[in-house]
């Protein structure tokens, strides 16, 4: 016979709640440790330029490979979908919105915790395991300062640029399809979509990426600053960033969304 115990399934519940919320707590108070320290003491250009081409030139390939396909399938699907109606000259416009409103961004960002969030979070992590970090700190060095601006700066200026990149190369992509398989010319494709997207479109597309940057970069730097128990320890901290960083992207999405349509 199975007993249900509600008390400790209450007592988990609470548990999971509050280290959600110290959590959050945590990622805010990095975010402000961080914009004191930017006003403060300005990141080191080699550190920022470093971070900046790890972050935005060696990225470029997975960026631009989700983006082409992503736009391939949509103007196929989308595309079949119109032409039962007779509306398939529509396709871009439809490919567009879905694109630059929401796929665009939410991909790429996707794309970028799964590859630099890791890497920031090990990379912080190690340093902390091996007490790098308490180093810096014994020699009157802030690690906010020194690790965490720089990856936090750069982060925010390049998820926007490769956010808008990829609204350009999976809107490319879907052209040939809609050509090959749709018999839509290029030039009436860019013209059609050309005519019915606005700056704030394009703006609001922007602005998720640079929302879901800071995202990325705080919850990283956190879990990598966080790490302990060696290398278990930052393997925990890579595989905590990557989940959180994923399921905060999708959630901030919905509440980004709601507010753009609002405004």
């Amino acid at each position: 016979m199975v007993f249900y115990d509600g008390g400790a399934n209450c007592a988990v519940g609470a548990m999971v709640v509050r280290e959600w919320i110290t959590a959050l707590g945590d990622f805010f108070m990095l975010l402000q440790r961080a914009c004191v320290a930017a006003v403060v003491d300005r990141p080191r250009p080699r550190v920022l330029l470093d971070q900046l081409y790890e972050i935005g030139v060696r990225s470029l390939s997975i960026v631009n490979l989700t983006a082409v396909f992503t736009g391939m399938v949509m103007a196929l699907q989308l595309g079949h979908f119109l032409s039962k109606f007779g509306a398939k000259i529509f396709v871009s416009r439809v490919v567009g919105l879905a694109i630059i409103s929401e796929l665009g961004p939410v991909l790429t960002a996707l794309m970028i915790g799964g590859r630099v969030g890791a890497g920031m979070a090990a990379e912080l992590g190690t340093m902390k395991v091996t007490e790098q970090i308490d180093a810096m700190r014994a020699l009157g060095t802030d690690p906010i300062s020194y690790l965490v601006l720089p990856r936090l700066a750069a982060i925010a200026i390049m998820l926007p640029l490769l956010t808008g990149m990829a609204d350009v190369v999976a809107l490319i992509g879907g052209s040939f399809v809609a050509y090959g398989e749709l018999g839509v010319s290029p030039n009436f494709y860019f013209t059609s979509l050309l005519q019915f997207l606005t700056l704030g479109d394009i703006a609001r597309s922007l602005t998720k990426g640079a929302v879901f940057a800071l995202i990325i970069g705080g919850i990283a730097c956190q879990n990598g600053m966080a790490a302990s128990g060696g290398a278990d320890g930052v393997g925990r901290a890579t595989t905590r960033t990557v989940v959180s960083a994923s399921i905060s992207i999708l959630i901030a999405d919905f509440f980004l969304t709601k507010l753009m349509l609002v405004l």
